[in-house]
């Protein structure tokens, strides 16, 4: 059985765990913190960051973006990602920017854990501008569509939940609901399903 090393805070993780979730795939989950002093996560990954699935043969894959085309090959149920075209370069696109928003975030997170001393307010200035630049593109690629390809649930409506139910829980100052409704109704749809629903991350 697949074996998925995991932290519940992450988004990428989280992003993981929906796909598992919506491809109705069995695994099993290994909560591990690579922020520990020694990062028990490095025993999986030479990266040592969340997510590493470990598949049946004892191959190790890491990084969500690999993970989760992975696991849309894998089982024919619930295709998330386009096998080809434009509009699965649309479909990545999206992945991408929603990732980047979550590293963006991820980045103000660690900074801020810095002794005061060594922290960087110039760096978490920067880090927000992709965070509001990030979520002003998401909300201007969706408009007025039902999802965020167009008619249809794909991996990019899992990566902008994940990346803007991060946001909720380490920045709710942020305010990207009250400045953009469209995602906020996407992120409402969203929560109602049964993958988003169990992965929820804890409320700030």
């Amino acid at each position: 059985m697949l074996k998925l090393i995991s932290s519940s805070t992450s988004p990428f993780v989280r992003k993981v765990r929906v796909v598992l979730a919506e491809k109705k795939i069995e695994y099993t989950a290994a909560e591990l913190s690579p922020w520990s002093a020694v990062n028990p996560v490095e025993d999986y990954s030479p990266l040592g960051q969340v997510p590493v699935l470990v598949l049946d043969d004892g191959t190790h894959l890491f990084d969500s973006r690999v993970i989760v085309e992975y696991l849309d090959t894998v089982s024919p149920v619930s295709r998330l990602i386009p096998e080809s075209g434009r509009s699965r370069i649309a479909v990545r696109r999206w992945e991408a920017l929603a990732d980047g928003i979550a590293d963006a975030a991820l980045a103000i997170v660690l900074e801020g854990r810095r002794p005061e001393a060594q922290r960087s307010d110039d760096w978490i200035v920067r880090q927000r501008r992709k965070v509001d630049a990030g979520v002003a593109e998401l909300a201007r690629e969706l408009g007025d569509k039902p999802w965020c390809n167009g008619d249809a649930f794909t991996l990019a409506d899992i990566a902008t939940g994940c990346a803007l139910g991060y946001l909720d829980f380490r920045h709710p100052g942020v305010g990207w609901r009250d400045a953009h409704p469209n995602l906020s109704r996407l992120a409402e749809k969203l929560a109602k399903r049964p993958s988003f629903a169990d992965t929820a991350v804890p409320a700030a």
